[in-house]
């Protein structure tokens, strides 16, 4: 959407004189600025109370705008991610500028016509202009819309006649040359014509069903009344022909009566009563005729067709769109924007067609204020959520305020109790209207950009709407209710130059626009933006709406809510001083218009009246749906006019001759208040405004008082009144005389021309209540007394009885209402029962002297009376329960089966007897059994306070076996004794060979559940020590197994058969065989402590270790052999290294073994309590490495001290080599007997050491005698460094 083109206005055709009054000066507005008001903290808190205060100043502009102040900033609850809504289309340049909708068929026919009635010749088939043909209706609607041919030729307006003929084309002067000269040729005697008739209609000239083609008179073929003219203008009235249906019904009351006033539509033949057009004509007008589908094609009608869905970012982008191809990325002023919009509507500068989301339901679609019901957007606190949610200035919540006329109001109506929500964008318009029943409306612009407001006050309403008229004659001649439709724009312009005050206004984002009642208004917006609005009601509304609904009457619309219903909601309800003077005159004036109507409907000869089904919600407007009358349209609350003839339809007062034509006196009125309740809702409202009491109020009591209500009657005139006092007269003389169902239903008949009226029939409606309670009376006293009779007659039980509170009802007054004979004949049948009652009170009262026999007899009286008693009811009871007694006494004392009768029933069957106060010879048979149940109880009780033997328990209950009362206690009793004898079998079965079972844990669990049982029993039993002693044998035996299995210590095997031998069981065989290993484990014992003792030899200590293996018994010495053993063995072990090395030759490069490491193992075995051979070896070993060492420190200390010799010389050299071989000769048999001991001995590397020296010193001596060469020298010098 948003599509069309701007085009360059075509010079000469925009700006020139208008004699039509359409052109705007280009476009341009110069419009005066509306008020604007900024409200204080304290101002702002009430909407209503503010702008009540500023209403004085505002109203004559019929439009305010309201800036909040600066601390106003609600939040807007829409999530505008995920909002869609739904659009309308509209085309902005035909808001103004286009042609009425037309159906070309209908022009057509109508023309050709008037060609061949008026000119004798046929029109042509077909008119070509520009190449294409030419729509003859356009043509003449445009004409029409510049004020007709002449004023077109003054005006220059061709070029705007053009525009609407073929808007696409290029504008020349020789096509507007064309246009007039085809006009003038075809059309021009046409218009003429037409003239001519709206002259005759205003001349008032009428017109029958046939239409008057030329004034001659027709005959029309039909079985109803006709009227019709001759040449005269006199009216001549058909004969009636035949009786027939009606051929012709009305397409919008749907009758076929009152054809005298139906008007044919002269193409499609359906048929309109001209007071059920909208608006409706007071006259059949002359010439043809054409309804409203004949003339408004459905497809050619102009308004805003709905469009796509759309989220808000493609909507945006849209509408970017739009202003894009408009006015380009330039920025434009909001003053050029306003030009341009109105230039666009004019049609002066193209087309163009957008979008816009208005009238969006916020039920459906949200709000932008928050709601409670709303969920809150995270970014929104909870106080500033709840604080907006509950401000008065929220839309939602206005129309509800206190002090609002609409807080009445049931339904959720949208828009006017629900706001709508707006989507706008650039150039989207709301145009020329005001609100539904003249409410108030306020507008909030929530964001985006701002509106252009247009207002027109409403006490010039009048003056709008007739420069509208004649502005636009052919929209509102082809749509006479054009306003009501909302899709007209008119330049405000030409309003100002009609001197019609138009006043503007801008509306920035956050500011509220209020419009007041009657105010017509209408705008565009600049841009995206959204808007919320709402209708409201304050008390001052309530005379616009009841303008509002007369206008609706008019117009046959239907209002959004009845204005009479929502004024006595409001009169019955709580309301201040404020409301009251303006509700008080909306009060006094729907009660004369009431007043007046039911007068006028009386005088026409209704006389029927009745009154309408009340309200279950009376409190509340809309709660229920009134019936609407079928001509205009208008709710039926407070009357209405019907015919049995036409049951589903009703008709206001207005309108009552137009539901058929039957005779007055066949219709009905229905009324919902008297005027006398209509009137206490005036005088309700002096109550709170004290200071008025003695004006309009006491006015319309006088004026009822002064007009005297008359009609025509034989012999003069009758008032209301006199009526009213001879029906009163024979009504006393109806009361006095034998009741006459007929005389009654006459006399309420003929009241009901009276119910209705005011506070002056009061006697009247006190007197049609009397004959109504007397009626109800007579009707019940014979209906009672024919239902007596019958059951005197027929005893049927199918056959209902009356009740004695019913006749006591009807027979409790002092004075009959009325002379009914029968009432006599009903006191008689009610003494009778009143003595039955009297009879059946003694028998109950001294019961315990009457037999049942005597009881049946008067309760067989009872049911005989054909009055029913509720004592009867008593006596039955009482009747029964002896019966039921006595049977189920019998029934205690016959039984034969134990415990069959429950102690509680005989009981409860004493306590029975007690209370009939009867002696019955059953009662002793019942006193034997009930003290036979206390005996037994008394000693089951004494049996289970202390523990009992099983033998005392058995002797009790042979006592009383059989016994066929029921004793819990009894039942108890047999219980304990039945389980205790279970017990005691359990325990025979299990002690049977139980020493002999090998699953000795079972038989611990059996005999520990056993035991559990028993000690838990409350019957004692003499086997309990029994079973005692053999769980703890049964236990030891356990203990025993365990002990074959596992093998236990001596300590526990020595207690166990301390335990068997107190337990008296050590001779059996597993015992015996426990007591045989301990024997040979002591044996063991001994002989181990011994081989301890003395040190034995480790194959006797093998041995015990070889016996222990049979022993299963824990024995104490046994890990102190094991480890004597091991011990042993791992001494050995480390001891055979050295052992190993006693050989006679080792090599050197054995690894050597330490000496250190000998000494400790002989120091070890000193520790060993095995005696071993390989200590004493060792001993030796270490003894001889000892003496080795000293040996070869000898040794080494005598060769230290040859080479410690100082001074060597010539002399000694030969006697020290001699010494020195003698000692390096001794050292080797040394070293070679250290080495035979195979251990790192620390001697060995010094004697070897002491070897070289004694070696190098023999060499160096030599060369004493010998001179060594170079190479024996290096030699040498290299030994020694080696050597150290």
């Amino acid at each position: 959407m948003g599509k069309g083109r701007p085009r360059k206005v075509e010079k000469g055709v925009v700006g020139g004189n208008s004699s039509g009054g359409l052109s705007s000066g280009c476009g341009s507005v110069n419009i005066p600025a509306g008020p604007a008001f900024y409200p204080t903290e304290e101002e702002f808190k009430d909407p209503l109370e503010y702008i009540e205060k500023i209403r004085p100043g505002a109203e004559p502009y019929g439009i305010c705008k309201i800036v909040p102040p600066k601390s106003w900033k609600p939040p807007f609850a829409l999530d505008l991610d995920l909002f869609t809504f739904p659009t309308k289309t509209q085309a902005i340049h035909q808001l103004q500028a286009r042609s009425a909708s037309c159906d070309s068929k209908t022009f057509v026919l109508e023309y050709n016509r008037f060609l061949e009635q008026h000119c004798g010749k046929k029109a042509k088939k077909r008119f070509v202009f520009e190449g294409e043909e030419l729509d003859l209706c356009k043509l003449f609607n445009a004409v029409k819309r510049f004020g007709g041919y002449d004023r077109v030729v003054k005006g220059k307006k061709w070029g705007e006649v053009f525009r609407f003929v073929q808007p696409q084309r290029k504008i020349t002067e020789c096509a507007k040359h064309v246009l007039c000269q085809l006009y003038l040729e075809h059309l021009y005697d046409y218009e003429e014509y037409l003239c001519r008739l709206n002259r005759e209609r205003k001349k008032g000239c009428k017109r029958g069903v046939s239409g008057c083609k030329k004034s001659e008179p027709e005959v029309e073929v039909s079985g109803c009344k006709r009227r019709r003219k001759n040449k005269a203008g006199e009216r001549v009235e058909q004969c009636k022909l035949e009786e027939e249906e009606p051929t012709q019904i009305c397409e919008r009351c749907r009758s076929g009566l009152h054809e005298e006033v139906m008007l044919l539509c002269d193409r499609c033949n359906k048929g309109w009563h001209i007071y059920c057009l909208s608006p409706p004509l007071k006259r059949v007008p002359p010439g043809n005729w054409y309804c409203f589908e004949c003339l408004n094609p459905e497809k050619d009608t102009f308004g805003f067709v709905p469009g796509k869905q759309f989220s808000l970012e493609a909507f945006k982008r849209m509408a970017d769109r739009v202003k894009k191809k408009w006015f380009g990325s330039a920025s434009i002023s909001r003053v050029q924007l306003e030009k341009m919009f109105w230039e666009i509507v004019e049609g002066s500068v193209g087309e163009l067609e957008v979008m816009y989301g208005s009238d969006l339901d916020t039920s459906v679609y949200g709000s932008g204020f928050p709601r409670v019901t709303d969920q809150r957007p995270s970014s929104v606190e909870d106080d500033i959520w709840d604080e907006y949610c509950s401000t008065p200035w929220n839309l939602n919540n206005l129309p509800r305020l206190q002090g609002s006329m609409l807080r009445a109001v049931h339904q959720n109506i949208a828009g006017v109790m629900v706001p709508w929500l707006y989507i706008g964008m650039l150039f989207s318009s709301f145009c020329w209207h005001f609100e539904d029943l003249c409410f108030y409306s306020m507008n909030y612009l929530h964001w985006g950009e701002p509106k252009c407001w247009y207002s027109v006050p409403g006490n010039d309403a009048c003056a709008f709407e007739k420069v509208m008229q004649d502005s636009l004659p052919d929209l509102f001649d082809a749509q006479p209710d054009l306003l009501f439709q909302l899709v007209t724009m008119l330049n405000p312009s030409v309003l100002l130059a009609k001197r019609v005050p138009v006043y503007s206004i801008i509306q920035e984002p956050g500011n509220f626009v209020i419009t007041f009642p009657r105010s017509y208004h209408g705008g565009f917006n600049f841009g995206l933006n959204c808007a919320e609005a709402v209708n409201f009601a304050p008390a001052d509304w309530l005379p616009h709406g009841g303008f509002g609904s007369e206008l609706y009457r008019r117009y046959h619309k239907a209002a959004v809510l009845s204005h009479d219903e929502l004024l006595c909601v409001v009169g019955k309800g709580e309301f201040d001083s404020r409301v009251s003077t303006y509700l008080k005159k909306e009060l006094v004036r729907i009660h004369n218009k009431e007043k007046t109507w039911r007068e006028k409907l009386w005088r026409n000869g209704i006389i029927r009246s009745s009154p309408m089904s009340p309200r279950e919600q009376p409190e509340y407007v809309g709660t229920e749906e009134d019936p609407t009358c079928v001509i205009c349209q208008q709710s039926l609350y407070l009357s209405a006019v019907a015919c049995n003839c036409r049951p589903p339809a009703s008709v206001c007062l207005e309108h009552w001759d137009r539901l058929c034509e039957c005779k007055p006196n066949k219709l009905c009125l229905f009324y919902r208040h008297t005027l006398k309740e209509l009137n206490d809702l005036v005088l309700r409202t002096d109550k709170t405004n004290s200071e008025e009491t003695s004006g309009d109020s006491q006015s319309v009591l006088c004026w009822e008082k002064t007009v005297t209500l008359a009609k025509k009657a034989k012999g003069g005139h009758v008032t209301h009144l006199q009526l009213a006092e001879e029906w009163l007269l024979r009504s006393h003389e109806v009361l006095k005389n034998s009741y006459d169902k007929d005389a009654y239903a006459s006399a309420l008949k003929e009241a009901e021309q009276f119910l209705w009226a005011g506070s002056e029939m009061d006697h009247v409606r006190d007197m049609a209540k009397n004959i109504i309670e007397a009626q109800n009376w007579v009707e019940a006293v014979r209906d009672c007394l024919s239902k007596v009779k019958l059951w005197s007659c027929n005893r049927n039980h199918d056959t209902e009885r009356v009740r004695m509170e019913h006749v006591k009802e009807l027979l409790k007054l002092g004075n009959v209402p009325c002379n009914e004979p029968s009432h006599l004949q009903l006191k008689e049948y009610h003494q009778e029962a009143s003595k039955l009652i009297e009879e059946i009170n003694s028998a109950l009262s001294v019961s315990s002297e009457i037999s049942v026999a005597g009881w049946e007899v008067l309760y067989s009286k009872a049911l005989d009376s054909p009055i029913y008693v509720d004592e009867s009811e008593k006596l039955g009871r009482k009747l029964s329960a002896v019966k039921v007694w006595v049977d189920s006494v019998r029934n205690c004392i016959s039984e034969k089966s134990p415990g069959a009768v429950e102690v509680d029933l005989i009981y409860k069957l004493e306590a029975e007897i007690l209370e009939l106060k009867l002696q019955l010879p059953e009662a002793g048979l019942l006193s034997d059994l009930t003290r036979q149940a206390k005996s037994c109880w008394s000693q089951c009780n004494e049996m289970l306070k202390d523990s009992i033997s099983l033998k005392n328990v058995d002797l009790f209950l042979k006592e009383w076996d059989g016994f066929t009362v029921n004793i819990q206690e009894l039942n108890l009793l047999k219980q304990y004794y039945s389980d205790a004898i279970s017990w005691v079998s359990r325990v025979n079965h299990v002690l049977v060979n139980v020493h002999e079972r090998e699953d000795q844990e079972n038989v611990v669990d059996e005999l520990t559940q056993i035991h559990r049982d028993g000690l838990s029993m409350k019957i004692q039993a003499d086997e309990l020590p029994c079973v005692e002693i053999e769980l703890k044998k049964a236990c030891c035996r356990v203990k025993a197994l365990k002990a074959l299995d596992c093998g236990m210590s001596m300590d526990f095997i020595q207690q166990l058969i301390m335990e068997a031998n107190a337990l008296q069981i050590e001779k059996e065989k597993l015992f015996v065989d426990i007591s045989r290993r301990h024997a040979v484990a002591l044996q063991w014992e001994e002989k181990a402590k011994h081989a301890l003792a003395s040190k034995a030899q480790m194959s006797e200590f093998e041995d015990i270790l070889r016996v222990s293996e049979d022993i299963c018994i824990i024995l104490p010495s046994l890990i102190h052999v094991k480890d004597a053993v091991s011990t042993a063995k791992a001494w050995l072990d480390k001891l055979k290294p050295f052992l190993s090395h006693d050989l006679p030759i080792i090599s050197a490069s054995n690894s050597l073994l330490k000496v250190e490491a000998l000494k400790n193992l002989v120091a070890e075995s000193k520790l060993l309590k095995v005696y071993l051979d390989e200590c004493s070896v060792a001993e030796e070993v270490l003894k001889k490495c000892i003496e080795w060492e000293q040996d070869a420190s000898s040794l080494l200390q005598d060769a230290e001290n040859l080479w410690k010799i100082d001074s060597i010389g010539d002399g000694n050299t030969s006697c020290l080599i001699p010494r020195f071989q003698k000692c390096l000769l001794s050292l080797k048999p040394t070293m070679e007997a250290g080495f035979s001991f195979g251990l790192e001995l620390n001697m060995i590397p010094k004697l070897q050491d002491a070897r070289f020296t004694l070696q190098w010193c023999i060499k160096t001596l030599s060369f004493s005698a010998v001179v060594p060469t170079c190479e024996v020298n290096i030699s040498l010098v290299y030994k020694i460094m080696n050597m150290h």
